[in-house]
């Protein structure tokens, strides 16, 4: 248990100083091959940036942006995208400017400081809860960082939030912005509004004739263009291709039955709760105010400071229990057992669910057992095919000439980003036609299912208008939205001037709502995204037409009121409001601060030194 119990202090010990080191962007890599004339690539006034931090910076940018974009990037295609070498050394350069800047007001930390952050921080506590030396000594062992390298990390960073507190001290957003910022956010509306959908016409729609639809497909053959296409031919084979080719025998399928019987044969299971007490008086009283109804067993648990999930246990035999495993499997319903002296003391137990046990006979569990093992087994047979198959492709067979010697089957397809269907539904295939090149090598690839692929370009397919004949359904459902919209416009605007007078359209079959003491950040069940925007861009007596999915909704608004101050989440957002723009205010002078600090120390940059880090990800 000890032992263990180091091991987690020490894990979590890893984790802390490996976030210390992301933010201070002093994370755990190293650089080799700089020649020793090269420390830095460049630096504010006195202050040094050291070439190595600017290499850990880069790749700890690159491990983040393959983490969002799930593929692996190079350090050139990332600067191409979005200049992160350009982020990075303006990241660095702010740093250099504050301990350059702290360095000239003489602002340091003493031993006192650091060894107080060292000694709270949890990460270097020990079993007992306490600083432990060797905890902390073996942590930064495992970062290959010395003690004294830790401290002038803490020394160095206390050192610039001195100064950046001390810079943003006492900074508050004025009176009238945080007024004008508050009216805007908690005006409210009052306003009337009907929804009119397609059962509100008159009239159906009538049918659209060969000439409406090509008249709309001409005037709209924007609207019908196709992307850019790569034309491509490919072979694939899956394991589901195999099914039909592979045989499973009885007693196979009997040996994996057997192998993972307690997949299919799940005993009963009993979920109890153990209050474990210090003496066996204290257990006694407790049961019988139980007993006597005097307490509950939710109550006892709440006044020892626990929760359900603290002394809750599932067991499936009564040896799980020891001391009341019987009692409790001797019931047959839930309830409080009793008292008991159990391994861990004088206890008393709850059971609190029986899980009735499961069981699926080989006859039952056949079927889904044979086809797991036909598909385990063609990708076994796929895995010894893969040799052979890149060997033929290798001596210059074509795919077509590998499908036809082969279980492989061909298939061309016009593949551009967002289709979909059949081979295109693959992940590897999708990233594999992207990168997809002219005269490209179709080596074969793994699909996710365990399958295989290879592909070949044929040609690039340059944006096209769609043919009529193919396009027709899209312009049919074009057609009828345009038509539906126009129809349902003309209803409303026809009704807008009796809305506008106050006349109830309850008359016309229409639902008429009255909402009252409506705000910016309302939501009304059954309108489009913006359709509070639209209201409160109205003018008090207006109204308004506003589109929706397939209906249109007439407005009319009733009043503009002032915020509410006695509403419960008035000061609630008037002190969030206060927050933001305050940091915002912060946020801004901190970087005037720092683009001053900058201009007047002066800042350089080494080319050659940058470029020598760049060519350290090649």
């Amino acid at each position: 248990m000890a032992q263990e119990s180091m091991t987690k202090k020490i894990s979590s010990a890893l984790v802390w100083i490996i976030l210390v080191l992301v933010l201070l962007g002093l994370g755990g890599y190293g650089v080799t091959n700089f020649g020793r004339s090269v420390r830095s690539i460049g630096g504010v006034g006195d202050t040094e940036i050291d070439i190595r931090d600017y290499q850990r910076a880069l790749s700890q940018e690159l491990r983040a942006l393959e983490a969002q974009t799930k593929e692996r990037v190079s350090l050139s295609d990332a600067i191409a995208r979005g200049r992160i070498d350009q982020r990075v050394q303006q990241r660095l350069l702010i740093g250099a400017a504050l301990d350059n800047e702290t360095a000239r007001l003489g602002i340091s930390v003493g031993d006192g400081i650091v060894a107080e952050q060292i000694r709270t921080n949890p990460a270097f506590f020990g079993p007992d809860g306490k600083f432990d030396r060797d905890t902390y000594r073996y942590a930064l062992q495992q970062l290959n960082m010395s003690e004294a390298d830790y401290e002038r990390i803490l020394r160095r960073e206390t050192a610039r939030s001195i100064l950046q507190r001390a810079v943003l001290a006492g900074i508050s957003a004025p009176e009238a912005e945080k007024k004008a910022f508050l009216d805007f956010a908690g005006e409210r509306r009052n306003f009337t509004w009907v929804r009119i959908g397609q059962k509100d016409l008159a009239e159906p729609l009538p049918p659209p004739t060969e000439e409406d639809l090509k008249a709309y497909y001409q005037a709209h053959s924007e609207n019908f263009t196709l992307p850019e296409m790569k034309r491509i031919t490919y072979v694939w084979l899956t394991p589901e291709m195999l099914l039909d080719k592979v045989e499973i025998d009885e007693d196979r399928l009997r040996e994996i039955y057997d192998n993972r019987k307690s997949e299919y044969v799940i005993p009963e299971k009993r979920v109890v709760e153990r209050l474990v007490f210090a003496s066996p008086d204290e257990a006694k009283a407790a049961m019988e105010g139980l007993e006597k109804g005097e307490t509950g067993f939710e109550d006892l648990v709440k006044a020892r400071g626990l929760t359900p999930d603290d002394i809750t246990l599932e067991i499936t035999s009564p040896d799980d229990l020891e001391g009341a495993g019987e009692a409790v499997f001797a019931r047959d319903a839930p309830g409080l057992v009793g008292e008991f002296d159990t391994d861990l003391g004088p206890a008393i137990i709850n059971l609190r669910q029986i899980v009735p046990g499961q069981e699926t006979s080989f006859e039952e569990a056949r079927e889904g057992l044979e086809i797991e093992a036909r598909l385990d087994k063609a990708r076994r047979e796929i895995d010894k095919m893969t040799g052979e198959l890149e060997d033929l492709i290798a001596s210059g067979a074509t795919l077509e000439e590998a499908a036809g010697e082969s279980d492989l089957q061909s298939g061309q397809i016009d593949w551009w980003e967002g289709v979909g269907g059949g081979i295109a539904d693959y992940e590897a295939f999708r990233k594999a036609a992207k990168k997809l090149a002219k005269g490209d090598f179709p080596e074969i690839r793994r699909l996710e299912d365990g399958g295989l692929f290879a592909l070949r370009l044929d040609e690039i397919v340059p944006p096209r208008i769609e043919e009529f004949e193919k396009a027709k359904k899209k312009v049919r459902d074009a057609w009828e939205n345009q038509e539906l919209e126009k129809a349902l416009r003309k209803r409303a605007e026809a009704l807008a001037p009796r809305m506008a007078e106050g006349a109830d359209l309850s008359a016309e079959g229409l639902t008429q709502t009255i909402e009252e003491d409506i705000t910016r950040t309302d939501y009304i069940q059954g309108t489009p995204p913006d359709f509070l925007k639209d209201v409160f861009s109205m003018k008090k007596g207006d109204v308004k037409v506003i589109d929706g999915f397939g209906a249109v909704y007439l407005v009319r608004l009733d009043d503009v009121l002032p915020p509410d101050e006695s509403r419960p989440d008035y000061q609630q957002i008037a002190t969030m409001l206060a927050d933001q723009l305050r940091q915002s205010i912060a946020q801004d002078l901190f970087l005037a601060y720092v683009a001053d600090l900058e201009e007047k120390a002066g800042i350089r940059l080494d080319q050659a030194a940058i470029n020598a880090v760049h060519a350290q990800f090649r």
